[in-house]
């Protein structure tokens, strides 16, 4: 891996996620009410299969990310209703809990939450306290210059790995999200903005699989992915 890759997951990570203190994974939220009170987020989140989290034992999924001629990747096992993680790279194999995390850990967490938070965001934005939400309807998307409902995402100044970071969710009358940006603390331009394609369901989970940038030369997806539910 060129230094380059290295810098995008360390400069552009896509997540704003909570210590296991106010992860919300595995709490009340896995069910929703009924439709006609639910939010856009939980809109959204059901749209992708929300209702069938509770049920999940463990997820697995490899993260690539293809950058020119350069190539990245890593595999996770996670255990949500333990909290037990494991990582495979191209090097060493190491496992943990977040509950019972120390410094040494706190690098391999934040690569796992970056990486989950692109696998899962669609219910991740209903996990995630500390956050704010707007919306604009009839929207110009960023990638494909369709007209779709936007949904803005900004994270609290306090706590996670990256905090006061924004996203906007560009989502169609299904609710699913078809592009979004990135914008690192907020910044009025994005950071990155990429596509949502390419879904498939996983055991009741739709999951997208691929994300490109405009210009083709970025594409981030997930291969191996692979859910076990309780019986």
């Amino acid at each position: 891996m060129k230094k380059s890759i290295y810098i995008i997951f360390i400069s552009a990570v896509f997540f704003s996620c909570n210590n296991p203190k106010n992860s919300s994974e595995n709490e009340v939220k896995n069910q929703l009410g009924s439709e006609e009170n639910l939010s856009t987020t939980e809109k959204i989140a059901n749209a992708n299969g929300f209702e069938n989290w509770k049920d999940v034992t463990e997820i697995s999924f490899t993260f690539n990310v293809d950058r020119g001629e350069n190539h990245f990747d890593r595999s996770w096992i996670w255990k949500p209703k333990t909290g037990d993680v494991t990582m495979m790279g191209a090097k060493d194999t190491i496992a943990y809990n977040r509950s019972k995390m120390d410094s040494l850990i706190m690098k391999t967490d934040g690569s796992f939450i970056n990486d989950k938070y692109w696998l899962l965001a669609p219910y991740q934005i209903v996990w995630d306290e500390g956050t704010t939400f707007s919306e604009k309807q009839n929207v110009v998307a960023p990638i494909s210059k369709d007209t779709l409902n936007q949904l803005t995402i900004v994270y609290g100044n306090n706590g996670g790995y990256t905090p006061g970071d924004a996203y906007d969710l560009f989502y169609d009358t299904d609710f699913k999200i078809k592009e979004w940006n990135y914008r690192q603390a907020s910044a009025e331009k994005p950071s990155m903005s990429t596509t949502w394609e390419d879904y498939e369901n996983f055991s009741g989970l739709e999951i997208a699989k691929t994300h490109k940038d405009s210009t083709g030369n970025f594409k981030l997806y997930f291969t191996n992915i692979s859910v076990k539910k309780e019986n």
